[in-house]
């Protein structure tokens, strides 16, 4: 348990309390691209792996582990990705792989089916909430008692832990909380997406509306009021660092969506949703090619967009145009050791490292000109690319014209740089939706969504708009259609996307974006993840406009028409 200050003395003094239950159904990512994977073991024992996965290092170290070999045993080369979100942390096919290769003396290949990825492979824990805020008539939130069961499968996990730190929004001077790990006979679960944290918001994001509503306060002002800012405390007991959810909720109050009446038939719903975000380890390899070109060698899988982020970063500290750098994810034999890519790590803390090994390439660029000036080092500068010196009177010299005298002073530049990232930068989100609810079929369907989120220092605009554009479909699917239906007898009974409901693009409109940069000061560049906070407000967004919608509390997800209109009915 975690508790701060005195929860039921609170409670006693609070104007107003609510109380509410919540149940989550268990969900999967829904990655296009199932588990596969090629491996080929020589006649000397060594494995040569290619596979999908999030973790490449991961999966030799899985694969070693559970067949007892050496790590050293075992190569393994990243292939693209057809999605992960989470549930390709981990690895089912590659020992087996690995095994029958090696006493068939071939190379062999494990597919996945859809229905085997469904059945087998981890979705998300189902949860039961049960959360209780307190709060004066002013809307100062004064407690909050959290009572928080994830349903793990038939192994233990972290689930209960992390939706325990996820509670973090608001500053709650007086705070208890429970949360637990439930096993069950079903699959084990696995990441998806900033794990834990949706059904957490959900709840209590809900239970946060209903006391704006019955307070009749504005429901960004009433998170106004209670945001947390820097030195406010985590449910973890650890202070913020800087941290961006007032410009998240100001920028939508300010919005032209928020600033809009809804469409005639409409309702209106907001919430906020929080990702701690993590660093990790990284190593990176920076090379400069005899033309002037250069290659960033990194070992984090490229999951959303992080190479371009890598090329771009090393593109501004070194000077030189973005399009004369090659990023590449490299094989566990080619670079160095490089945790998952998870937790929204990859930018920050693979980032982390790239500007470090340029950095070092830059000192070792200006030793180079000054030998090749005639001038001493320290009167060097690297300056837009070029080395300046005052007491030169030549030309600026170009990294090109550097590196093509590489063998005359001093062989190759290259630098490597490994670290263990700390400082992620906690990342925060404010999610606005309108919706219209069909009473009569009980289908709700979503007419506009904005999604605000603090990106640190935005490094490729666009993908951090795809992610928040990604996270909040995925967490509109979880809201309204997606669910493992099990039978009595805890068997799948929709093992397949006809039957298990992701949105496509027909059921939404286009997803509204606003960044907000508030730069995280523990990276060089300010970068705070972004791949994990946009799934966390959907489903209490949806369900705080389907409350005003429809004056229905649901809380139940996911919130599908069968669910939807039995409420209405058992509310008349």
């Amino acid at each position: 348990p975690l508790e701060r200050g005195d929860a039921d003395a609170a409670m006693a003094a609070a104007d107003i309390v609510i109380e509410r239950e919540f149940d989550c159904a268990h969900v999967h990512q829904g990655y296009i691209e199932p588990h596969a994977c090629v491996v080929d073991t020589g006649a000397d024992g060594k494995a040569n792996v290619w596979a999908s996965s999030q973790g490449h290092f991961m999966v030799r170290a899985i694969t070693a582990a559970v067949l007892g070999w050496e790590t050293s045993r075992i190569k393994v080369t990243p292939a693209e990705i057809g999605g992960g979100f989470g549930g390709k942390t981990t690895v089912y096919l590659e020992p087996v792989a690995a095994r029958l290769s090696e006493k068939a003396g071939r190379p062999v290949k494990l597919v996945m089916s859809r229905e085997e990825v469904l059945r087998s492979s981890g979705p998300a824990p189902g949860a039961k909430l049960r959360i209780k805020i307190g709060a004066t008539s002013d809307g100062e939130l004064t407690a909050i008692d959290g009572w928080m069961a994830y349903q793990i499968g038939a192994y233990g996990d972290f689930a209960g832990m992390v939706g325990a730190m996820s509670v973090a929004s608001y500053k709650f001077p007086n705070l208890k909380l429970e949360s637990w790990g439930v096993l069950s006979n079903t699959p084990k679960t696995a990441a998806y997406r900033a794990p834990s944290a949706p059904h957490a918001a959900f709840a209590i994001e809900s239970v946060i509306d209903d006391i704006a509503s019955e307070l009749g306060m504005d429901p960004i002002e009433l998170r106004l009021k209670n945001a947390a800012v820097e030195g406010d405390l985590t449910a973890m007991g650890m202070p913020h660092p800087r941290i961006g959810l007032v410009e998240c909720l100001e920028a939508l109050k300010a919005s032209d969506h928020y600033q809009s009446d809804p469409a005639e038939g409409a309702a209106r719903g907001v919430a906020v949703g929080f990702w701690f975000n993590i660093g990790e380890q990284s190593s990176a390899t920076v090379n400069l090619n005899e033309d002037g070109t250069a290659t960033v060698i990194t070992g984090s899988p490229d999951i959303g967009g992080s190479r371009a982020s890598m090329a771009l970063m090393a593109a501004e500290e070194l000077g030189i145009d973005v399009y004369s750098i090659t990023p590449v994810v490299a094989d566990t034999e080619a670079v160095g050791f490089t945790d998952v890519t998870e937790g929204s790590r990859a930018t920050f803390a693979t980032g982390k490292a790239v500007v470090e090994a340029c950095r070092e390439l830059k000192v070792e660029l200006c030793r180079r000109a000054a030998q090749t000036m005639g001038v001493d080092e320290a009167e060097v500068e690297w300056v837009d690319g070029a080395a300046v010196s005052s007491s030169h009177g030549g030309e600026p010299l170009t990294l090109a014209a550097i590196t093509a005298q590489a063998k005359r002073t001093g062989g190759p530049l290259t630098a490597t740089a490994s670290l263990n990232a700390a400082g992620a930068g906690p990342s925060f989100a404010v999610h606005c939706a309108d919706l219209k609810v069909d009473e009569e079929t009980g289908q709700t369907a979503i007419v506009r969504y904005t999604a605000v989120q603090d990106a640190g220092t935005a490094i490729h605009p666009s993908y951090v708009e795809g992610q928040m554009q990604g996270g909040s479909v995925q967490g509109i699917g979880w809201a309204l259609n997606e669910e493992y239906i099990f039978s009595s007898d805890g068997v799948l009974m929709n093992p397949g996307f006809l039957d298990y409901r992701i949105p496509v693009a027909s059921d939404l409109p286009m997803i509204e974006t606003i960044i907000v940069e508030v730069p995280n000061p523990s990276h060089p560049y300010g970068v705070r993840g972004v791949g994990e906070t946009g799934i966390v407000p959907p489903m209490a967004t949806i369900g705080n406009a389907i409350k005003a919608a429809t004056g229905v509390r649901m809380t139940s997800l996911p919130m599908s028409p069968p669910k939807v209109l039995k409420a209405l009915g058992d509310a008349r």
